[in-house]
């Protein structure tokens, strides 16, 4: 007894590890752009609008491939699914200097997005076949694993990876691209095909677009990641308009950093918390005072309104991703995933667009966070609509849908 007890403990141990390595490599290599696009840019001639484009790719195709990742996963299995979307990233991610050139540059930046859009359905339908007894608790760890997979490069290109590769930033995308490589090396070794039980009908792959439950999840997510993406792409923007080019940093720092202490939190509470019904309301709720704190006078207030609104996103990420393994069976977590994030993703990049788009028309810079307000209304909404799930109701089938 002991003996199996000690295996299973290792064995949830491991899974537990590679789901965290899997959730940090859907972010290492896209978050290795921002700190050397002004080399890229030196180098390529690219114009503003170009670097725009070049950031904002990859999370265009996390809505637009979402369902393409579904499909893989019917297919070929979770497992396989994981192990060529680690490799489709790390290999796209390394071909992106070669040449240098700019058609380089952004094909290979969409094969990676869409290597992403594989993984990030399959994360789910992992955590529903690994941790079917605890999916909140598991969503936390890949979920902090990503936040760290966003803050690594930030934090270290410019001070250790640069000067190691000689200043070259294509060689720099390779260094990013190793620990996914390294990924999908372990997840192939440490883990084995789970076997279809016969009889089973053909794994479907089609999100049911007609499902309450695809459509809750999905304005969730895409109010929520609306809101983040937009607070950060037009904090710079805003403080040097008003005279305060000195709090981009601080500003910055505090809406990403506030992350990890939502992630570190998450691991006790989300289980409870993803359940019920309010989480999903207050934290969209508090991210308004987060935004009128950013429009505010004083440095402090400033700075404290973009840690709070970076620590609310996070958490209500969390609290979202953590949801389809609850209320899906594990056959079909992948395919309510998918909805989730193609209309989540898609709605993410529209909002920063018409924030840009509002500021243009008005020439008030206050005005690109109205944006941001209409994002947070969205996730409140979302979250109001919500039907609280009791304690262990988890994995319940969708209505079929012919695939």
């Amino acid at each position: 007894m002991k003996r199996g007890a000690s295996s299973l403990s290792a064995s949830w141990a491991v899974h537990l590890a590679l789901l965290w390595l899997v959730g940090a490599d859907l972010r290492l290599t896209i978050l290795a752009v921002p700190p050397v696009l002004p080399l890229i840019h030196r180098d390529l001639s690219l114009s503003e609008a170009a670097v725009g484009a070049l950031s904002g790719l990859p999370v265009l195709l996390f809505g637009l491939a979402a369902i393409a990742g579904s499909l893989l996963i019917a297919r070929l299995g979770t497992r396989r699914a994981i192990i060529l979307g680690l490799v489709v990233v790390a290999a796209a991610s390394s071909m992106r200097g070669l040449g240098p050139s700019v058609p380089m540059l952004f094909a290979a930046t969409l094969v990676m997005g869409a290597g992403v859009s594989v993984l990030q359905p399959a994360l789910p339908a992992l955590v529903a076949l690994w941790f079917g007894d605890a999916p909140g608790f598991a969503t936390a760890v890949y979920a902090n694993g990503l936040l760290v997979g966003e803050a690594l490069p930030a934090a270290l290109t410019i001070p250790l990876v640069l000067p190691l590769v000689g200043g070259s930033w294509p060689v720099s995308f390779v260094v990013w691209a190793l620990p996914v490589a390294l990924s999908a090396l372990l997840f192939a070794v440490s883990t084995s095909e789970v076997a279809k039980p016969a009889g089973l009908p053909r794994t479907r792959w089609w999100p049911d677009w007609k499902s309450r439950a695809t459509w809750e999840l999905g304005l969730a997510m895409g109010g929520n990641g609306g809101l983040y993406f937009s607070t950060n792409a037009f904090i710079p923007d805003y403080l040097h308009a008003i005279g305060r080019p000195e709090l981009v940093g601080p500003a910055l720092s505090a809406l990403n950093l506030a992350q990890m202490p939502a992630s570190l939190t998450a691991f006790f509470v989300v289980q409870r918390l993803s359940i019920g019904k309010w989480g999903y309301v207050f934290l969209p709720l508090v991210c308004f005072f987060g935004i009128a704190a950013l429009l505010g006078a004083s440095t402090p207030v400033i700075v404290a309104g973009a840690g709070l609104t970076g620590f609310c996103c996070s958490f209500t990420m969390i609290l979202v991703l953590a949801l389809p393994p609850q209320i899906a069976s594990a056959n079909e977590v992948h395919r309510l995933s998918a909805g989730m994030f193609g209309i989540g993703y898609s709605l993410s990049f529209a909002i920063p667009l018409l924030g840009g788009a509002i500021w243009d028309a008005t020439g008030v810079p206050a005005s690109a966070f109205a944006g941001s307000a209409l994002a947070a209304a969205i996730a409140v909404g979302a979250g109001l609509s919500r039907r609280p799930l009791s304690a262990g109701a988890h994995r319940k089938p969708l209505p079929p849908i012919a695939s």
